[in-house]
C-alpha cells in the first residue's frame, strides 16, 4: 500500500466509527502498522512497547503526518538506518515516543472525525494552549507533552473553549 493511500485509509476511516477497530488498542495498532491479529490486549500491547516497536512503525506515522516530521525527531536517522538493517527492534525509549504520537493521532483523528486537513491543520499550527508550540512537536518532545495535546483534545471534545 502507498503512502497517500495508507494516509487516507490510516487516518480517514475516523469519520466512519464503525468501522474502526472497538479498542484503543487496536486502533493504534493499525496507526503503527501492526499486525492486529496477533491477538494484542493492553497487556500484549504494553509489553510490544517497552520490548521495542518494529521500525515500521516509525515509517507508518511518517506517512500519516510526514516523513520529515517523524523520522529523525522520533529518533535519529542513523539510529532508525542502522535497526532497519539489523532488524532490531526500536529502543524502549523511542517506542514509548512513537505510542505517544499514536495516542495523539487517535484523539485528534477521533476529534476530527477523520478530516484528514483539519487533522494535519490542528497538529501542525502553534496553539496558544500549548506555549505556542504545535501540537506534533510537543507530543514528539515527552510523554508530558503528549498527555498536554491530550488533555487540550479532551477538554475541547467535552465543550470546554480552547
Amino acid at each position: 500500500m502507498c503512502g497517500k493511500e495508507r494516509e487516507l485509509n490510516a487516518l480517514a476511516a475516523y469519520a466512519d466509527p464503525a468501522g474502526l477497530p472497538a479498542t484503543a488498542t487496536h486502533r493504534f495498532a493499525r496507526l503503527l502498522n501492526l499486525d492486529e491479529s496477533e491477538g494484542l490486549d493492553e497487556i500484549a500491547f504494553a509489553h510490544r512497547v517497552s520490548d521495542g516497536l518494529p521500525v515500521s512503525s516509525v515509517t507508518a506515522l511518517g506517512e500519516l503526518v510526514g516523513r520529515a516530521r517523524i523520522e529523525g525527531r522520533v529518533a535519529s536517522e542513523a539510529t532508525l538506518h542502522r535497526c532497519r538493517k539489523s532488524g532490531r527492534a526500536l529502543s524502549r525509549s523511542h517506542s514509548e515516543r512513537v505510542y505517544g504520537v499514536a495516542r495523539v493521532l487517535d484523539a485528534v483523528g477521533t476529534a476530527f472525525h477523520g478530516d484528514v486537513q483539519r487533522i494535519r491543520d490542528f497538529l501542525l499550527r502553534p496553539h496558544p494552549l500549548l506555549g505556542g508550540e504545535s501540537p506534533l512537536d510537543l507530543a514528539l518532545a515527552s510523554a508530558p507533552g503528549a498527555d498536554a495535546v491530550l488533555n487540550l483534545v479532551w477538554r475541547a471534545e467535552a465543550g470546554v473553549a480552547v
